[in-house]
């Protein structure tokens, strides 16, 4: 196993006119360590001025964003006043829009759950009627959450790739029949009154594992996220990648199986056609471990045929095992492909279809990535499941929220001229 790096720390810049970006700094450099920082820390780390540190400080406390937890020191010197994020200085609403089932969270500042909710998703073939089914789920969260609707920073979205970042809609997703350029995020934020971001679930599922995963969420990694399909999240160096057009991630279409089943884009044994969810239970239905579903291939129907598939085999099924484990050793070829092209320390699992899958994917992939990894002489590559829990994508996507307003962004620091 590999040793865990510290993340990286931000350095904050004494220039005229960065006020809010080194105000950001110094609330990633405190959310990011566990026991909280005083001061004196905070200025070391960051590289700013003691008065500046002071400044905004009182700033951050005005703003109830931070809390002084108590003091820390021995021996002589005055002991230093330990500031933390406070958790209820400011919430965020997720909701993880999955093809089989639709998870919502309200998070506090610290990335806890403070509410949470699940259901099927919604048939997908009519996208206003789903849009205004979970906009009612999103009212009644809030509303029963406790939560002060006037601390609510916003509402995130995770949903299936690809999507138009800077449109927030969703572009026809191969398991979303009908949701061709869905206006998702204007359609929200007419509905809920909330300011809203929409990213890919992948993405949220990495940004989620930054901001509440804990060691699993530092330095360099890949996040497989294990849904109804199968994509990527990429944080290098803690910076979440999101590519060109917000699309980073998208491996569907690396081949894991050169004799596999052929796949819709002409080659054949790609992640898409070979180790989905979808094609494991139609190979169990062709094997006689599930009863055969007549072609019924909605996400909900998969996601339940699923269940019984990965019970199977933790039950003695040979013929269930077999097949898993086959997807196990094509899944590890994928990750190997995108770790030997990153370069990465790490690999986390999660997504709704983790749960079920973990036990015998952490037990069969690591020594297949390890074997495969290029640079394997150099430094390891750790393989563990998520830190944050099965609601990875809806916390991920209330995280964006999070991250949006108050992680340090380059673009805090465009002068207006």
């Amino acid at each position: 196993m590999t040793e865990i790096r510290q993340p990286s720390p931000r350095r904050g810049t004494n220039l005229p006119r960065m006020g809010d970006f080194n105000l950001t700094v110094i609330l990633d450099a405190i959310r990011r360590s566990s026991g909280g920082l005083s001061r004196v820390e905070l200025a070391q780390i960051v590289g700013l001025s003691p008065q500046t540190i002071s400044n905004i400080s009182r700033r951050l406390l005005e703003q109830n964003l931070i809390v002084e937890a108590g003091k820390e020191g021995s021996g002589p010197g005055k002991p230093r006043t330990i500031l933390r994020l406070n958790p209820a200085g400011m919430y965020a609403v997720g909701v993880h829009l999955d093809p089989a089932v639709t998870t919502f969270v309200v998070l506090d500042l610290v990335g806890a759950v403070v509410k949470h909710s699940r259901m099927k998703t919604p048939e997908a073939g009519d996208p206003d009627a789903v849009i205004g089914i979970i906009a009612a789920e999103i009212k009644e969260l809030v509303a029963t959450s406790g939560v002060d609707p006037e601390k609510i920073a916003g509402l995130g979205v995770a949903a299936p790739g690809p999507i138009d970042l800077d449109e927030g809609t969703v572009v026809d997703p191969p398991l979303l029949l009908g949701w061709d350029h869905v206006p998702l995020r204007d359609a929200l934020a007419e509905a809920t009154g909330l300011s809203t971001l929409v990213d890919k679930d992948v993405t949220s599922a990495a940004v989620a594992e930054t901001w509440a995963g804990g060691p699993s969420g530092s330095g360099s990694f890949v996040f497989m996220y294990m849904g109804t399909g199968i994509g990527c999240g990429i944080v290098l160096n803690d910076e979440v990648v999101r590519g060109t057009s917000g699309n980073a991630g998208e491996i569907g279409h690396i081949i894991v199986d050169p004799d596999g089943p052929p796949c819709d884009c002409g080659l054949r044994g790609c992640v898409k056609s070979s180790c989905i969810p979808q094609v494991l239970v139609s190979q169990a239905e062709e094997a006689g471990v599930l009863v055969d579903s007549r072609g019924l291939t909605s996400a909900p129907a998969v996601q339940e045929s699923f269940a019984k598939l990965c019970l199977a085999a933790d039950t003695g099924d040979v013929k269930a095992g077999e097949i898993l484990d086959k997807s196990a050793v094509l899944v590890a070829r994928a990750v190997a492909v995108v770790t030997n092209t990153l370069d990465v320390e790490r690999v986390v699992f999660g997504g709704p279809f983790w749960t079920s899958l973990s036990h015998r994917y952490l037990d069969r992939i690591p020594p297949l990535v390890t074997e495969n990894s290029a640079a394997r002489r150099i430094h390891g590559i750790e393989v563990v499941g998520t830190g944050v829990g099965e609601d990875v994508g809806a916390i991920g996507a209330a995280c964006l929220v999070l991250e949006h307003t108050l992680a340090p962004r380059a673009q805090r620091l465009l002068l207006e001229g």
